[in-house]
Formats: C-alpha cells, structure tokens, sequence
C-alpha cells in the first residue's frame, strides 16, 4: 500500500481510501456517483476539485497537474472530521446504544455518536459510526433497515 506522500494519481487516491475504509458516498474520486459531496476529476487538460450538490457539479479549483490535484483533495479530505466515518445505525432505544457501544469497546473499534431530532423535536435518535477500517470488525452489528 503507498503511503500518503507516494500518491501522484487519482487512482492511486481512489484506492488509498478504500485500503483505509473510508466509505465513498460523499466523495467522488475517480468517476463515482454521489448525490452530494465533493470530487476530483479530469476536465479537459486540467483537474478540478468540485462540490456536487443534488447531482448538480460546482466546480471549486483547477490544477494544472494530477500531482497538485490529489494532493489537495486529500489534504481537505483527511481534513474532513466526517470523512472516514461509516455509519452502523441509528437507535431509539438507549439500552440498545449502550449495548453497541459496549461492544465497539470490546472489540477495540473506535466510534463516534450523535442524536438527531429524526421525526421532530419529540424524536430524537442516536446515530453510531464506526471509523476507518473498523467497520471490518463490525460487519454483524450493521443495523440493515
């Protein structure tokens, strides 16, 4: 696997972030489709940093290399608190919560929650994501609904 500093090439970036499990859904890198997100693409003979947003383009920045381009998008996506986080579920009941998180813990697998108003104020919901490569040792708490 090349480390950070050894990628040149959007497909380089394009598997880097899936050796290291960031999940794919808001960036597009290397021709993925997202509904919102940002991206980095060949335009003509340049490369742009976009942001899509209900699957309309904007672009953000040109380079004039592939060099300069993945080295800035992965510098703002490293920077994106949010980026490397797979989300697992999203619970009402607070025992549930706090059996999962228990788990996560005894498994060693970082994790990060909040609570969202889902239904309105009176419907609050705590929502767990698994970051990076930890989403490998939690394959069987994925709540699939």
């Amino acid at each position: 696997m090349k480390t950070e500093t050894d990628i040149e090439t959007i497909s380089e970036l394009e598997k880097w972030l899936k050796d290291n499990c960031y999940p794919m859904h808001g960036y597009s890198i290397n021709g993925n489709a997202i509904y919102e997100g940002y991206g980095l693409e060949k335009n003509g003979k340049r490369f742009q940093w976009f942001y899509t947003e209900r699957g309309a383009k904007q672009p953000l920045k040109y380079f004039a290399t592939e060099k300069k381009a993945v080295a800035y998008a992965l510098k703002k996506i490293k920077a994106d608190e949010h980026a490397n986080r797979n989300y697992i579920g999203m619970y009402t009941s607070e025992g549930k919560v706090e059996k999962i998180l228990s788990e996560l813990n005894k498994r060693g697998v970082e994790y990060w929650t909040d609570k969202i108003p889902y239904g309105g104020p009176q419907d609050w919901r705590t929502r767990i994501f698994v970051l990076g490569c930890g989403i490998k040792k939690v394959q069987d708490l994925i709540q699939n609904e």
